[in-house]
């Protein structure tokens, strides 16, 4: 009867070994899909964010144009 016990235990113990193993498989193969697919988008929105770039500068001149402007405006009005 023991030895029908500790063969019940061992096999249940191997299959839990074997099912740990064959999760833990699972996971690193998930965790690599994921950084493939987190790679793709980053490269993608390195040369979007490269893009707007120049979009971004020319909005700054906009905004130092309109400063001057916005500064002339107010002193004339603080003047008058």
């Amino acid at each position: 009867m023991q030895a029908a016990t500790w063969t019940a235990i061992g096999i249940l113990a191997a299959a839990m070994l074997g099912t740990l193993v064959y999760l833990g498989g699972r996971i690193d193969a998930l965790a690599a899909r994921i950084d493939a697919r987190f790679n793709a988008l980053e490269n993608g929105l390195g040369g979007r964010i490269d893009a707007v770039g120049p979009w971004i500068d020319a909005l700054g001149a906009r905004v130092d144009a309109l400063s001057g402007r916005i500064d002339t405006h107010i002193d004339r009005h603080a003047a008058g």
